[in-house]
């Protein structure tokens, strides 16, 4: 239960900070409307550092089920954790989200672009191209989990000193490799919030974009698992 709880707590702050500077962004009237994607992939970087560090002790701070079936991959993690942790992620991703949704409510109301809202909750490829968006989300995946092998060590999970290094670690994959689809990097991330953006009454909020939403589930969980098979190999 305090697994589930703590991947629940940081999964929560996790997306509260990270889909909440989205929101600060592309939101109108919000102070921080059109400040661009620095901003929004140092918002990112410092919402992993919050659910990392707040996480760590107690949970490992896994926030992402490409990295707990990562782990488990490699033999760094009990399988029959996997499905406590990964409900815990979902759970707080959804928490997370309903929580950015309540505090730009009225700024939801005054932005007419549904493209724009969907982007608080999840990911929409730049350029729609499903084998490359799926590469992009793959090789982005790979590098996330692959660095955070080397940064793990021995141990199944983050520790509070590693939050930083794995927040620099989100903030170069948001800046290298982002821009073709937003790097989810994480089912929980993407999935969750769709969901909720489904399932909430946002004003003439469109669709929640289907077709494209198993991308973001399946090349992270791809690209994580490869990256166990090479550290394993190493």
């Amino acid at each position: 239960m305090n697994n589930f709880l703590f991947e629940l707590i940081g999964t929560t702050f996790l997306i509260l900070l990270g889909n909440g500077v989205v929101a600060n962004v592309v939101l109108n009237k919000t102070n921080g409307n059109n400040s661009g994607w620095i901003v929004i992939t140092l918002g990112w970087a410092m919402a992993v550092f919050v659910g990392v560090y707040i996480s760590a002790a107690n949970s490992g701070a896994h926030l992402n089920p490409a990295v707990t079936l990562a782990l488990a991959v490699a033999e760094k993690f009990d399988w029959a954790l996997v499905p406590t942790y990964i409900a815990g992620q979902f759970a707080g991703a959804m928490i997370g989200t309903f929580l950015v949704w309540v505090a730009y409510k009225k700024h939801f109301d005054e932005t007419s672009d549904a493209g724009a809202k969907l982007s608080v909750f999840c990911n929409s490829p730049a350029i729609p191209s499903v084998y490359f968006n799926l590469a992009t989300e793959i090789i982005g995946t790979f590098a996330l989990v692959f660095g955070i092998f080397f940064i793990t060590g021995a141990d199944a999970g983050l520790r509070s000193l590693d939050a930083l290094p794995v927040a620099l670690l989100v903030l170069g994959i948001g800046l290298s490799l982002g821009g073709p689809t937003g790097y989810a990097i994480n089912p929980a991330r993407d999935l969750g919030p769709r969901i909720m953006h489904a399932i909430l009454p946002i004003k003439n909020k469109g669709n929640s974009g289907w077709s494209y939403s198993w991308i973001p589930v399946i090349g992270p969980v791809i690209g994580g698992i490869l990256a166990a098979w090479v550290f394993k190999m190493l």
